[in-house]
């Protein structure tokens, strides 16, 4: 059955900045996007209700839509409770955004969810996202954790233990691909219930890796992008690569989004490469050759 979802593009993914990345999304066929909403032109804090209306005008214009905002914090995702009541404040600042410019989904990561279940730091991301859950189930819109940084079985059990599904999912089988091993197809399938975005990305995994060296562990190190994207290109022990080159089984994959009847945005997501552009584009062309 071919996919009938929509195609997304992160727009940071361009490296152009924000205007530009939007025209050059619609330029290459997509029908929406992520833009990361963090810091500079894009923090809460720097946008005006009038400077907020004329984004979301622009983006009309365009005939896109928002798909998603990215909202991660970086650092220690919210293992750390004392710096969590200032992570939790911007974050709903970002999903108030999200919903002004037409988006109900704010994607993020949380930190690796630690195994110890009694633990201080579990009990800090679980209070932290209890608190964002009720927040955004409020508005009828999500938090959606990226998945890679723990299995899709330890994720599920950690929203299990939250109140509303407010925090969900922003799925990546690239992630799992490159630093668990885990199975995408596997993943979709536990993860169902959650799904709210996804990410379309391709990797392969070049031998074991400590996901803390990656993603970062309150007390071992805070997680970078700069330093991922760094590690996917060298291939110290992943590599990302373009759509259709490395390890996710795309037919498996879409195939069972369909079977959990996700029907939400497939977004493209570029970190690494000196052409991201050519890449997009071709990922793009990937994806509806699916659709045909």
């Amino acid at each position: 059955m071919p996919l009938n979802n929509k195609i997304g593009v992160i727009v940071d993914s361009f490296g152009v900045g924000v205007r530009e990345g939007l025209i050059k999304a619609k330029e290459v066929g997509a029908d929406g996007v992520q833009i990361y909403a963090v810091s500079g032109e894009m923090d809460p804090a720097n946008l005006t209700p009038a400077n907020r209306k004329e984004l979301r005008d622009y983006i009309d214009g365009l005939g896109l839509e928002i798909s998603a905002l990215c909202g991660d914090l970086a650092g220690h995702g919210f293992q750390d409770g004392e710096a969590n009541p200032g992570k939790v404040e911007k974050s709903k600042r970002i999903l108030d955004l999200a919903l002004e410019l037409g988006s109900s989904v704010v994607t993020t990561h949380i930190g690796i969810v630690p195994d110890d279940k009694n633990g201080r730091i579990y009990g800090a991301m679980q209070q932290a996202c209890e608190e964002l859950g009720v927040y955004a189930k409020s508005m009828n819109a999500y938090f959606a954790i990226e998945t890679g940084p723990e299995p899709a079985s330890h994720l599920k059990s950690f929203l299990d233990s939250l109140s509303t599904n407010g925090v969900s999912v922003n799925f990546d089988p690239a992630n799992m691909v490159m630093v668990t091993g885990d199975d995408p197809v596997a993943g979709v399938k536990l993860l169902k219930d959650y799904l709210v975005h996804t990410h379309v990305k391709d990797g392969r995994r070049l031998r074991p890796v400590d996901p803390r060296d990656v993603y970062g562990f309150l007390g071992y190190g805070a997680m970078d992008h700069e330093k991922i994207a760094e590690m996917a290109s060298s291939g110290a022990a992943f590599e990302e690569l373009a759509l259709g080159e490395g390890d996710v089984d795309f037919p498996a994959y879409f195939a069972a989004l369909q079977e959990i009847g996700y029907n939400g945005y497939l977004t493209i997501e570029r970190e690494v490469d000196k052409q991201p552009e050519a890449d997009i584009r071709k990922a793009v062309q990937f994806i509806k050759t699916f659709k045909a």
